[in-house]
């Protein structure tokens, strides 16, 4: 009788393919949620900046917006995360464009905001159609 070759354990995985994500699917989830609540926060900051300090305060609250857009593209790894974000800073802008009944609200009208809202707008596109870049290969 020849002896039988030690048995392995457990047999060695397959590389992930090339451009698989990395990042679970829960841990995906609480990306997306996390990215609603901040775009809510960077809505509601920017839209306060750029009316309080108009040259300096719309370029800081565009600059703002763009690092929670791209930063949501990269931390999930998929458009959905500049998505998350964007509804999140939508809602906040919006609610905050309405203003009370008795006729006070954050967005006064004129140039400064409408800048802040296409800008915002441009902004999450152009990271929407950004290209994936691929993850390297341990």
């Amino acid at each position: 009788m020849s002896p039988k070759p030690p048995a392995t354990p457990n047999p060695p995985k397959a590389p992930a393919a090339p451009g698989a994500s990395t990042v679970s699917r829960n841990a995906r989830f609480a990306w997306y949620a996390g990215l609603v609540v901040l775009g809510v926060l960077v809505g509601t900051a920017g839209a306060l900046v750029q009316a309080a300090w108009l040259p300096v305060g719309l370029i800081l609250a565009l600059l703002a917006t763009a690092a929670l857009f791209y930063g949501g593209l990269r931390a999930t790894e998929t458009q959905v995360g500049v998505v998350a974000g964007g509804v999140g800073w939508l809602v906040a802008v919006i609610l905050l464009s309405f203003g009370r009944p008795e006729g006070d609200g954050a967005f006064g009208g004129g140039v400064g905001e409408l800048l802040f809202l296409f800008g915002g707008m441009a902004i999450a596109v152009m990271c929407t159609t950004l290209a994936r870049l691929p993850r390297p290969i341990p």
